[in-house]
């Protein structure tokens, strides 16, 4: 992954982590093991913190569904989701394409799961179900 991607998608889950005016310690945490995956050091992580980067158009439709499924699971990190998290999530969801209604039923689903995270097979049926 390209280093304008990585930052990217680093600044969108900064943007989302911060949506609630507050940047916990699951968040964060969760956003440095991201970075590390990515080979992107924690001063990197840091400046992005206080000069966030847009992130470039994602044209494969798999990469968007990546990307937005990791914004899920950082919002769901905390356990708790305020709906300033929810708004925001949408609006990225409608940046990158992806239907209204396939958001809301991710968003819905997610709350019934006791560990918030929607399995992939699962969150794959959902888009499949929305885009065929």
């Amino acid at each position: 992954m390209e280093q304008q991607k990585k930052f990217g998608l680093l600044s969108d889950l900064i943007a989302l982590a911060f949506a609630d005016n507050t940047l916990k310690n699951e968040e964060y945490d969760f956003i440095l093991r991201m970075a590390k995956r990515m080979d992107v050091s924690e001063k990197e992580v840091e400046h992005l913190l206080e000069h966030p980067v847009p992130s470039p158009p994602i044209p494969n439709e798999m990469d968007r569904i990546i990307h937005f499924h990791k914004m899920v699971l950082l919002m769901n990190v905390d356990y708790e989701v305020h709906e300033s998290e929810v708004q925001l999530l949408r609006e990225f969801g409608i940046k990158l394409g992806i239907r209204p209604g396939a958001v809301d039923r991710i968003l819905n689903r997610t709350q019934e799961l006791e560990d918030r995270v929607i399995p992939a097979q699962e969150l794959m049926g959902i888009f499949k179900t929305y885009y065929n």
